[in-house]
């Protein structure tokens, strides 16, 4: 696959420029209500806290400089950059939020799915590619669904926020292709119980498997995954 030097400079231009934003993002945030029953919630820091995080600036443009190219590489000068550049940024704070805080927030979960959805709907229409736009329906229901039913059996194991976080991501993924689809969200399976496997395996701890970390940063380096790798596949899913 020929990679377009203008798509990987648009994409690496244009999100870590964006990535210099996420510190404000996540700085006018609203702060969560207390939750009593919560064992963690004081030790959780602000949004305040977690913007003013001095290295945040430039974590999150190295962040969006890379992934950013990587989206350009894969996808190339088309129309599906459209929805797929602005998600960088707000992904990268989405994740740093979830690292911080174990929260995803609805206030830009919910709208960020509206808008990938819309933007999703108007790159088909550009691309005169309806297949594309019901695949990226159908990926979002199905994974929606799929990780709604798997919290519903473990709420514990899982917060609602990764389910809502799903249903973004499989529309993006979705659209692109089943093949971006499926490495996708297997990978941020692979990535997220991969090294809690490996630190148990070395400590001979099997307290660590039990241990809880957010999985949001996960199911966003999953779906990078899927834009990357998943072409490699397509070929095996259509077969």
């Amino acid at each position: 696959m020929s990679v377009d030097p203008a798509a990987v400079a648009l994409g690496a231009v244009a999100c870590s420029a964006a990535g210099l934003l996420v510190p404000v993002l996540v700085a006018h945030l609203p702060e969560p209500a207390p939750d009593p029953e919560s064992d963690t919630a004081h030790s959780k820091p602000s949004y305040a806290e977690v913007a003013a995080a001095p290295l945040l600036p430039a974590v999150s443009v190295v962040l969006g400089l890379v992934a950013g190219g990587l989206v350009g590489a894969s996808v190339g000068l088309a129309w599906p950059l459209l929805f797929l550049l602005p998600l960088v940024p707000v992904g990268i704070a989405l994740a740093v939020v979830d690292l911080r805080t174990r929260l995803l927030p609805t206030v830009v979960v919910w709208p960020t799915l509206g808008a990938t959805a819309t933007l999703a709907a108007i790159s088909g229409v550009l691309e005169d590619d309806v297949d594309a736009v019901v695949r990226a329906g159908l990926g979002g229901a199905a994974v929606f669904a799929v990780f709604f039913a798997l919290w519903w059996v473990h709420p514990a194991g899982m917060g609602y926020g990764d389910v809502r976080l799903s249903a973004v991501l499989g529309v993006a993924l979705g659209y692109l292709g089943w093949a971006e689809l499926l490495v996708g969200v297997y990978s941020a399976f692979l990535v997220f119980s991969v090294p809690g496997l490996v630190v148990a395996l070395l400590r001979r701890d099997r307290g660590v498997l039990q241990a809880a970390y957010p999985f949001g940063p996960f199911l966003l380096a999953g779906a990078l995954a899927g834009v990357v790798l998943g072409p490699l596949g397509s070929g095996l899913v259509s077969g």
